[in-house]
């Protein structure tokens, strides 16, 4: 979910983006290229700063090469996110991200001009973050443009893992890692970290007709979207939220061991993600379940 104070951040960046992209000659040699790129950097880390994100932070804590790279990780997950959540009609936003996700294949062969493009190719060659993560992202996007209804818990997974995980192994590949057992760690705390935004933004998100709670769930516990809607913390809906935190909390268990498996500068990074998500949790189960108020 978009707060209002990071949607005119990310707009004024992604308006300085497009008068960037028609001011790009198409002919790039030599020291044009790589100033070029380096230009390309500097604006996905501005974008990452002024979007307010809490990772912000994270990145300060790894090599510079690897801060690059997370810039135009971020500037990406951030611009495709947003195509998602802007107010236009669902079938502009279905073309734009069908045009998005055309420009990403360009891009992932090298034939990128925007300065986005441009830094993420370089940090997916640097890195060798395979491509199926990257379209993975646009494609879990593209699963937000109709209300959410997952039936069970293997299908909201799913949604996770497009929206999260596969943010999550792309990031792994920066921060390095040579145990493969760091992959499905990452996707599980991938999916930790979707389950924790999901409580904590449960009202907002019902309010503009979006609930990601599996219903099999929501019927076991005797509870109604419009609960979330109405902002009702009833013993019911404060239950479900209970069982919800439980099955998180078992889930940060499960990743928490990712951290032994990455390099060092990534590990530091990854360590300062991790708890802040795992803080937000604990908040959320502090209050007992009361994500309303």
């Amino acid at each position: 979910t978009t707060h209002g104070w990071e949607t005119n951040a990310v707009e004024a960046c992604s308006q300085e983006l497009a008068a960037t992209t028609r001011q790009r000659p198409t002919n790039r040699t030599g020291s044009r290229m790589k100033n070029d790129l380096q230009d390309a950097y500097r604006y996905c880390e501005q974008l990452s700063r002024a979007s307010g994100t809490s990772f912000f932070r994270s990145f300060r804590l790894l090599a510079p090469q690897q801060r690059q790279a997370m810039y135009a990780l971020y500037a990406f997950s951030r611009l495709t996110d947003d195509l998602a959540d802007s107010d236009e009609p669902a079938d502009t936003r279905r073309e734009r991200i069908a045009d998005w996700r055309r420009e990403l294949h360009e891009a992932l062969k090298g034939h990128g001009q925007s300065p986005v493009w441009l830094a993420l190719h370089d940090a997916k060659v640097r890195f060798a973050i395979p491509d199926e993560y990257l379209i993975a992202i646009v494609d879990g996007v593209a699963m937000d443009l109709s209300p959410p209804h997952y039936e069970t818990f293997h299908e909201m997974n799913d949604y996770c893992y497009h929206v999260a995980s596969a943010v999550g192994l792309a990031c792994i590949h920066i921060f390095g890692f040579d145990d493969e057992r760091a992959k499905k760690l990452a996707e599980t705390c991938g999916v930790a970290f979707q389950l924790t935004n999901i409580l904590r933004d449960l009202a907002e998100d019902a309010e503009q007709g979006r609930v990601y709670l599996p219903r099999e769930e929501l019927a076991q516990f005797d509870c109604h979207p419009d609960d979330f809607r109405l902002r009702q913390l009833s013993s019911p809906v404060r239950e479900l939220v209970r069982f919800q935190i439980v099955r998180t909390e078992q889930l940060y268990d499960e990743a928490a061991p990712l951290a032994s498996l990455l390099h060092p500068h990534g590990r530091r990074a990854f360590v300062l993600m991790f708890s802040t998500y795992r803080t937000l949790l604990a908040e959320i189960k502090r209050r007992d379940g009361d994500v309303f108020s």
